[in-house]
């Protein structure tokens, strides 16, 4: 089953996140189906590819909690 959640990038204490689709059984930072995004905690600044999450979305593709949370904050969902 495809998910889309949050891959950590970046260095110690200093976390940067990609949002990715991928499959549920693989691990955090595994290879991605495709990368539709990115979220930075610190700075709060993100950014996300709207037409391919909304084509994810569509095929199915079921979002993480966190990934839903913050695509309602940015009014895609």
């Amino acid at each position: 089953m495809l998910k889309l959640r949050l891959k950590r990038v970046g260095r110690k204490r200093a976390p940067s996140y990609r949002l990715v689709v991928m499959e549920n059984s693989a691990r955090r930072d595994g290879r991605p189906v495709e990368e539709v995004g990115y979220y930075n905690p610190i700075s709060k600044q993100c950014h996300f590819d709207i037409p391919k999450i909304e084509k994810w979305l569509n095929y199915g593709v079921k979002p993480t909690e966190t990934v839903f949370n913050l695509l309602k904050k940015a009014q895609i969902v």
